[in-house]
């Protein structure tokens, strides 16, 4: 047997690396989609599908990327969808160099779609270091070990929407992608000298049987160990009502929290007439807002009773009023204020969704998990296009009346909560019917619940 390689705590550094730089992906072209209006001649439908793409790909890949660890560990998954988006950035960079802005026509508009499409598959890095740090950690230290990994990577978007402005002013389009390819190439070399599978697939890997790596990696203090596949949880939790509530409340708010981050600059400068750098800043407000509070969401689904509904409900209350306010507001000032109420009701119910999760679905957590978090994230693509519809109709006023999108979703999403919280079931205490992806799924998604 060959020395085994890595730490928890490298994993956990390299893993939040990896989802930190994949995730950025997230603001690819909110802060440059003016830019690419303006020399190719898009209308408005064309921006909100510009900007919503990225998260085609990175919400809809979330769910066959976590199955994938289960067979061979998160190092392989992590190290193919961060290279299709280096394929995707170098792309963009190269239009951007040699293209931009002369050579630069609407006929390129589906290859610059399938570049962002591409790049877009960084995001789907969110479940495969989920997966990955649950392996490496004890389920006493997964909670602590996955609120630094999901709190720190989500920052990512906020933090580009910040500095993507300044570099724009200062290198140009072609040299902004250029940087930011550089930042992700680095990223990626990083994970792939850091980033090591848990004990058990390093095991499997060197030809060890099943039964024997599992026994080693106990003895290593390996605790949660794959026992099957992702399908039967799927199929399972796929059968549940309740699962399908969850789907939609965090299609509004983790969806609508993707769409608004590539989203906002764009409102911010046609609308109020800000300055690109400006508009980023109040975007990056938005993004990291709802990062940050998202640790406030958990902690409130655990302290109150009820938490995981209540807490919802709150949340969505928070967000709808959020979302009145900028449909409405025709003044800076009153529609910064909606801007951070819709990123406090937004983060809140985040953590509240996964709180619900095991609760709600408890024979099929992994797969409850999945379907909440892949088909949940695919808002970030759908929304977009929603709010261009009202700009392509009502021409600047649509800018504004395109939040009304949200007071829609937020009033859905309330009905799903408070359904869920008085069809409420207590758990049964005798012993589910065994299911073994349920089992090493359930352990692992269970323990990320307040992420």
């Amino acid at each position: 047997m060959s020395e085994l390689k890595g730490t928890p705590k490298a994993a956990l550094f390299s893993a939040t690396l990896g989802f930190f730089v994949g995730f950025a992906a997230v603001a690819l072209f909110g802060p440059t989609a003016s830019r690419f209006q303006q020399v190719m001649g898009l209308g408005p439908m064309a921006v909100g599908f510009l900007v919503a793409v990225p998260a085609l790909s990175g919400s809809l890949l979330r769910i066959p990327f976590s199955a994938w660890v289960d067979t061979t560990g998160g190092r392989k998954p992590f190290l193919v969808l961060l290279a299709l988006s280096v394929v995707g950035m170098l792309g963009l960079t190269l239009m951007a160099w040699f293209l931009y802005p002369q050579r630069l026509t609407a006929g390129m508009y589906p290859l610059v779609l399938l570049l962002g499409v591409l790049c877009g598959c960084g995001i789907a890095t969110f479940s495969v270091g989920i997966s990955q740090v649950s392996y490496w950690f004890p389920q006493g230290k997964q909670g602590r070990a996955l609120a630094i990994f999901a709190g720190v990577g989500n920052v990512a978007p906020g933090l580009f929407t910040l500095v993507l402005p300044f570099a724009l002013a200062g290198l140009g389009l072609g040299g902004s992608y250029l940087v930011w390819l550089s930042v992700l190439v680095a990223g990626t070399i990083l994970y792939a000298l850091l980033g090591r599978n848990a004990w058990y697939f390093q095991l499997v890997g060197q030809g060890i049987q099943l039964d024997q790596a599992r026994k080693l990696a106990r003895e290593h203090g390996q605790t949660l160990l794959p026992a099957g596949t992702l399908a039967d949880s799927l199929r399972i939790s796929a059968r549940v009502w309740r699962t399908w509530a969850l789907v939609w409340i965090y299609f509004t708010t983790f969806g609508g929290f993707i769409a608004l981050t590539a989203w906002l600059p764009t409102y911010w400068t046609k609308y109020y007439g800000v300055s690109p750098i400006k508009a980023g800043m109040l975007t990056a407000l938005f993004s990291i807002l709802a990062s940050v509070i998202r640790i406030v969401g958990g902690v409130l689904s655990d302290q109150l009773q009820e938490g995981g509904e209540n807490t919802a409900i709150l949340a969505l209350f928070i967000m709808m009023v959020g979302a009145l306010v900028m449909t409405t507001s025709h003044q800076f000032e009153l529609s910064l204020p909606g801007e951070i109420l819709l990123a406090f009701g937004m983060g809140i119910c985040n953590a509240a969704v996964f709180k619900l999760v095991p609760q709600a679905v408890p024979q099929a957590v992994g797969g409850a998990s999945g379907w909440v978090g892949g088909v949940g994230a695919f808002g970030g693509f759908a929304i977009p296009p929603m709010m261009a519809f009202a700009v392509r109709d009502l021409g600047t006023p649509g800018y504004t009346i395109g939040f009304v999108v949200f007071i829609f979703l937020a009033l859905f999403s309330l009905s799903m909560a408070w359904i869920l919280k008085y069809t409420r079931e207590v758990p049964p205490q005798v012993a589910a019917p065994p299911l073994d992806a349920v089992g090493a799924q359930g352990s692992r998604r269970e323990a990320s619940s307040n992420v």
